[in-house]
């Protein structure tokens, strides 16, 4: 039995229902990359009992706007069935990056976020992802700003002092304040 702290883990999908009799489980996910799933070798399943058990990923394939997933361990309808709305983790040590300037999200949420002036204008809360970029979405009391992930607005990103620098472009604040 594999022990690990809920703090080591990030929530990647949830289990829907079961598909088959052969213990496959439709699950939806919240990566971007099934890659996360088969990198991460074993997921932890936590159920409505609140309890984490590990299985080895065997297999994963799209199945249309879902995901089919095999656990080793897993083998018939009523072992699949104990899994149904259960949540699924994965250890973020082991998340892969492609790049130097490739940041999760659970990294960002909660950063402070200052205009290269060293004004603070809020901290990010949540971030929405878009065709092109994604928008970082940062508030301070009933201000709320949404602020382009670009490397034009985006100066800096440190993750050991907990802050995020933005470029002053005339307007970004202004225009999208909500």
């Amino acid at each position: 039995m594999i022990v690990v702290s809920s703090e080591d883990l990030l929530l990647i999908g949830k289990v829907i229902r079961p598909q088959g009799l052969r213990g496959l489980l439709r699950i939806r996910s919240y990566a971007r990359s099934a890659e996360s799933f088969l990198n991460a070798g074993t997921v932890f399943l936590k159920s409505d009992r609140q309890e984490l058990v590990g299985y080895k990923v065997s297999s994963l394939k799209a199945h249309k706007d879902v995901f089919l997933m095999k656990l080793d361990g897993l083998s018939s309808l009523g072992d699949a069935e104990r899994y149904r709305g259960a949540e699924i983790f994965i250890k973020k040590d082991l998340l892969r990056r492609d790049g130097d300037e490739e940041y999760f999200w659970f990294e960002l949420i909660g950063l402070r976020v200052f205009l290269s002036s060293g004004r603070c204008i809020g901290t990010l809360k949540e971030i929405i992802a878009t065709g092109s970029n994604d928008i970082f979405v940062v508030k301070e009391g009933e201000k709320e700003y949404l602020i382009p992930a670009i490397h034009e607005v985006v100066e800096e990103i440190d993750l050991k002092n907990k802050k995020i620098t933005i470029y002053e472009v005339e307007g970004l604040l202004d225009l999208n304040e909500v």
